[in-house]
């Protein structure tokens, strides 16, 4: 523990005294980021698509809410439609 610095020896005794809990969902989230990584670093191709304002707004306001670039979003949701992962839900307050 010699290289470490104060903050991160205070840090690895809390550990060490085991104040710290597993994350509930822990795998689920692991999943979704690693394939949100799969999706942001393989990049083969590059297209362009005509949206109207409205549409890329609401892309924006949802990747904005996800906490990732809207490009990112665009690519994740077609990745998981191709792949057969994207399930249209009911909308409960639609109804």
């Amino acid at each position: 523990m010699a290289d470490l610095d104060a903050g991160e020896r205070r840090l690895r005794a809390s550990v060490d005294r085991g104040d710290w809990r597993p994350v509930r969902g822990a795998e689920r989230r692991i999943a979704r980021y690693r394939s949100l990584a799969y999706v942001h670093l393989k990049k083969e191709a590059r297209i362009n698509i005509r949206l109207s304002k409205d549409d890329l707004a609401g892309l924006r306001r949802r990747a904005m809410d996800e906490g990732l670039p809207y490009q990112t979003l665009i690519s994740s949701l077609l990745h998981k439609y191709i792949s057969g992962r994207l399930v249209e839900r009911e909308r409960i307050a639609e109804r």
